[in-house]
């Protein structure tokens, strides 16, 4: 493998106000490497990258690229890109309104005139090579999330870029997806371009990485070959500690099914508009059960109807053995129902407003807006939470939008446990977040149920299902098509179920 070095980042260090976000952390990218960068939600990768990108000026540090002894200073992501570096950031960047090809063409260039049909001619070739199922003339709010995601990708890699910048690109793809990404990675890789990929998939970084850096709090903790750094020690010195395991948490909880009391909620023929074929769904107290299927299989779509965030089309509800009807979400919000969103960036955060206005959105709008909590009233209910969840955040006052992932992910999660709710829909809550913030999560959810709270878990990580729910509706082509126990919860048998593959029992 080519080790030239194509990226010398030295002695970085960045600050905003209240945190110290980078202290002189290295980083070098060889050519043809594909290069990890790992670490907990506010260890500063995130920065690093908008450091590299222009998007951030640093404080101090020196940057070459493509192993020349000259210091560049990157001032605006256009000059990153003009020296070589593409990047696709882990929340999509490209504009809705614009189609495709439009998308994939978009300031790369100063014409007066542009040509039209060969840069679609151009899209399409491009869209047929990487497999991608959209069109060149289709506007891209029209496509799914993935689409859109694959769409960044391969508009970054059309460009001739020495360093590819990839920043949770796999979070919203399925595995065929991933193994198309993967695939094209390492194509790349045998070109010499050198690869940085940002991922909270463990098994990822272990199939397609060369080499793997750790940050932890904004500092280098050191950088290793992939295969001297087992994954027990890369988790470890991510967090600092050893990663406390759950398995016997649940293992060691008595199952909550109740024989003397109605299902908590209990739907019965339940269809909406998104597309979501009539299903029947039920779930008990203290029972943590979840929807698991492949990208599009409905999961989204079937909790989206449980909460009335979509039209409901049909079917009937009881709550607690009680005929109900929910027609939107604050009728389930006055029925005890919270629901995290898959979205957190459309449907979750409110940007604008501060950590302490998004947590008690909620209850805001349970108790209604000519009724406002008074400032000392919110000042408890944020501080309490964000003691709970540990949520990094300068101040209650801090903009939401300039808290990193994670931790915008658990000011959602305080948003609803403060309504106190008794059924708790939470739609991919460890999505991008690092693996300590996972941990933490999943024991939250267990402690929950715990406490008499129903959870419904979607995580599109089989592996943290399986680690968390008692019981797993599975879904296909936007119905249930099966239904797994504890008794009999595999992977196996969950990829099976998904394939048509179990046998069938009448």
């Amino acid at each position: 493998m080519p080790n030239d070095i194509v990226l010398s980042m030295r002695n970085i260090s960045k600050s905003f106000p209240g945190v110290r976000a980078l202290h002189n952390v290295d980083f070098t990218l060889n050519s043809g490497e594909i290069h990890a960068l790992m670490g907990e939600n506010g260890a500063g990768k995130s920065t690093l990258i908008k450091v590299l990108t222009g998007v951030h000026p640093k404080d101090a540090g020196t940057i070459t690229i493509a192993g020349s002894s000259k210091e560049v200073h990157i001032k605006s992501p256009q000059e990153a890109q003009n020296l070589g570096i593409s990047t696709v950031y882990q929340e999509i960047t490209l504009c809705p309104n614009l189609t495709v090809a439009e998308n994939m063409y978009i300031g790369r260039g100063n014409y007066r005139f542009i040509h039209w049909n060969k840069m679609r001619a151009k899209t399409t070739e491009i869209l047929e090579k990487l497999n991608i199922p959209a069109r060149a003339t289709q506007q891209l709010s029209t496509c799914s999330l993935a689409v859109q995601q694959m769409v960044a990708i391969a508009r970054a890699v059309d460009m001739e870029c020495k360093v590819l910048i990839l920043d949770e690109p796999t979070s919203s793809l399925d595995e065929r997806e991933v193994e198309k990404l993967f695939t094209l990675m390492r194509e790349l890789k045998s070109r010499g371009v050198g690869i940085i990929f940002i991922t909270h998939f463990l098994e990822q970084v272990y199939e397609v990485c060369d080499r793997i850096t750790v940050l932890r709090n904004g500092e280098l903790v050191g950088a290793y070959d992939i295969k001297d750094l087992p994954r027990v020690q890369l988790i470890s010195k991510m967090m600092g500690k050893e990663l406390d395991d759950i398995t016997h948490m649940k293992n060691s909880r008595v199952s909550r099914a109740q024989t003397d009391k109605a299902p908590v909620f209990e739907a019965t023929g339940l269809s909406s508009a998104a597309g979501t074929r009539a299903f029947d769904f039920k779930i008990d107290q203290g029972e943590v059960n979840g929807f698991t299927g492949l990208l599009g299989s409905g999961r989204s779509e079937s909790v989206r109807a449980i909460f009335g965030a979509d039209k409901v089309t049909g079917g009937k509800v009881l709550v607690n053995g009680k005929p109900v009807k929910i027609t939107k979400p604050k009728d389930a919000m006055k029925l005890g129902i919270g629901y995290l969103p898959e979205d957190r960036k459309q449907d979750g955060i409110v940007d604008d407003l501060s950590v302490r206005e998004n947590i008690i959105l909620a209850l805001q709008v349970m108790r209604g807006f000519f009724r406002p909590f008074s400032r000392s009233e919110a000042e408890k209910f944020a501080d309490e939470y964000i003691k709970l969840l540990g949520i990094k955040t300068a101040s209650t006052d801090t903009p939401i939008k300039s808290l990193s992932g994670g931790n915008q992910q658990k000011a959602i999660l305080a948003r609803w446990l403060l309504t106190k709710p008794q059924y708790l829909i939470l739609d991919e809550p460890t999505r991008g977040i690092d693996v300590g913030t996972k941990v933490e999560i999943q024991k939250l959810v267990l402690k929950l149920a715990e406490e008499g709270v129903s959870v419904t878990f979607i995580s599109s990580e089989i592996e943290e299902m399986l680690r968390t729910c008692s019981r797993l509706i599975v879904m296909r082509d936007r119905k249930i098509v099966g239904e797994l126990t504890q008794d009999d919860m595999t992977q196996a048998k969950i990829m099976h179920t998904i394939a048509g593959e179990a046998a069938e029992n009448g």
